[in-house]
């Protein structure tokens, strides 16, 4: 992986480490996530526009249901992810999600598309997910409340499926197909805001409700949320996913912080000893 690659998966990785706080914060369901696209598009409207202006790029034959595809699947992460973190506790949905979203892209990654990341690489890649158990509580989690594990087991991991199943077709996106990944990322919340305007106008008191109290949340979300993952496409975009899906798990020690600063959780040491060998997994990362 080269620098620059490795530069803009950092810089995501807090981006969206960020986003995901504000949305846990928000407690919200389909009408906050709804709330969240609609003020993304507002803003990617003119973004996009001048984008196509100033470029004029070309846009490969079939791009249509690339993309719809990928909204599809976002839209199922989205509410998944919110559902999540109104049942669940945020230091265990999210390195879940994130920690198993690598393994299982990567994996994909190999199979299909046949990428075949140097030992170094891959050995960093399986040390982040190892990190990431160990941060989880490894398998001290057997002996939590079954209920509560339940509902965060299930949550991480659907969602982690998810995370696996939207980088692996966003990759042939970008790097295989070439489509801009600013583009691209704009057509995708364009699906997603037509797949949840139906339902959100069903339940428009509550976007109203949330609007007023969440409002602050939700641009965080919409600002975030895309420039993190056009970071992303553009670094997937000359880079294998089986190098980059595991480098975007640093920002499992981001949220590990954010949980400890802001949510007043606890069990620093264990994520410190656990950030320093993902620290050391993405180095692996960089110089495979």
């Amino acid at each position: 992986m080269s620098l620059f690659a490795l530069a803009l998966v950092l810089v995501a990785a807090l981006l969206h480490a960020t986003w995901n706080l504000a949305a846990k914060r928000s407690g919200g369901g389909l009408p906050f996530v709804w709330l969240g696209g609609a003020m993304s598009l507002a803003l990617y409207i003119p973004v996009a526009t001048g984008y196509w202006l100033w470029k004029n790029p070309s846009v490969p034959a079939g791009i249509l249901w690339v993309v719809v595809g990928s909204g599809l699947i976002k839209t199922v992460y989205a509410l998944l992810l919110q559902r999540g973190y109104r049942s669940g506790d945020f230091s265990l949905v999210y390195p879940l999600a994130r920690g198993t979203g690598p393994l299982f892209s990567t994996l994909t990654a190999i199979a299909i598309f046949g990428e075949r990341p140097t030992p170094l690489a891959l050995g960093g890649g399986l040390v982040i997910v190892a990190c990431i158990f160990y941060l989880t509580g490894g398998a001290s989690l057997l002996k939590a409340d079954r209920a509560h594990l339940r509902q965060g087991l299930l949550y991480g991991f659907t969602c982690g499926c998810c995370i696996a199943a939207y980088t692996v077709w966003d990759q042939r996106a970008v790097f295989h197909l070439g489509i801009p990944p600013l583009l691209y990322d704009f057509g995708t919340q364009l699906v997603i805001g037509a797949l949840l305007t139906p339902f959100a106008l069903r339940r428009w008191p509550e976007v109203a409700r949330d609007w007023r109290d969440h409002w602050g949340k939700a641009l965080t979300v919409a600002v975030l949320g895309p420039t993190a993952y056009v970071l992303i496409l553009t670094a997937m975009s000359f880079t294998p996913v089986s190098y980059i899906a595991p480098a975007r798990e640093i920002s499992i020690v981001i949220g590990a912080f954010f949980g400890a600063k802001f949510l007043r959780e606890a069990d620093a040491s264990r994520r410190l000893l656990a950030a320093t060998g993902m620290v050391a997994g993405v180095i692996a990362l960089a110089l495979g």
